[in-house]
């Protein structure tokens, strides 16, 4: 009897209390007005930084080839120039500067995207006509954890909103605190409800890269607590079951 109620203390020990898997608990309360402030601020204006990758797609005649209204300009008799240059990736140094085909190196720290595809367009100008270019940061991406699983998403464009990130994550699960969604952005951390039409409203920010997005799992701590305590509970059982093989010998 005393082994029984050994047993069913332990159980409710390592039951009662079962928070030691959450992460990034945050001091300040729900800040849905700051969260929109600093997200308008960065909102489309994402700066090349170091050791970013950047593809370069450059087009001639002012992109003419983009939008092709007569197709005979791409058929492979046509005297027309028009060239189409799409090179491999180009990384941002540690001094900020790139190194590009024909115009060499160039200093793009610090810059929007907008900005460098400008600087480029005169620096091609000099070899090709009426040159269009095209930047892509490939490195621009959130880090999700908690109930979605550990995943990296790459962020498609500028203004992808958080539920965009979550549902190319496969989305909420049934075991996430959708009232409980923090996003870490440098040293400041934000807490999110979805949990409501309200907190929606409030609370779908535009993510910026290199956020980490956690969603808190919902703690089930029976199940929890027998699966972690699960050795020291065989071994109990055990014990009990030799103590009642024992008792019954007599």
């Amino acid at each position: 009897m005393r082994l029984f109620i050994l047993v069913f203390s332990v159980l409710l020990v390592a039951c009662g209390s079962y928070k030691q898997n959450i992460m990034f608990k945050a001091t300040e309360g729900h800040l849905p007005e700051r969260l929109k402030q600093e997200t308008a601020a960065a909102e489309s204006n994402y700066k090349i930084r170091k050791n970013d990758q950047l593809t370069l797609t450059l087009y001639s005649n002012e992109g003419e080839k983009l939008i092709d209204p007569n197709p005979e300009l791409t058929t492979p008799n046509s005297s027309t120039e028009n060239t189409t240059t799409k090179g491999p990736t180009y990384t941002v140094d540690i001094a900020g500067v790139v190194r590009f085909p024909m115009v060499g190196e160039i200093n793009l720290e610090n810059l929007t995207l907008r900005q460098a595809e400008e600087i480029l367009q005169k620096e091609y100008a000099r070899f090709f006509k009426g040159p269009y270019v095209h930047l892509t940061c490939m490195n621009k991406r959130v880090v999700l954890l908690g109930a979605v699983g550990g995943h990296v998403v790459p962020l498609e464009n500028d203004n992808m909103k958080l539920l965009e990130v979550l549902a190319l994550a496969k989305g909420i699960t049934n075991d996430a605190k959708v009232g409980n969604i923090k996003i870490i952005r440098g040293e400041q951390v934000f807490e999110v409800d979805l949990s409501t039409i309200q907190g929606f409203k409030d609370s779908n920010p535009t993510i910026m890269p290199d956020d980490v997005i956690y969603v808190e799992p919902i703690r089930r701590p029976f199940s929890e607590g027998l699966r972690d305590n699960g050795g020291v509970l065989s071994v109990l059982v055990s014990l009990a079951t030799l103590v009642v093989v024992i008792y019954n010998a007599r």
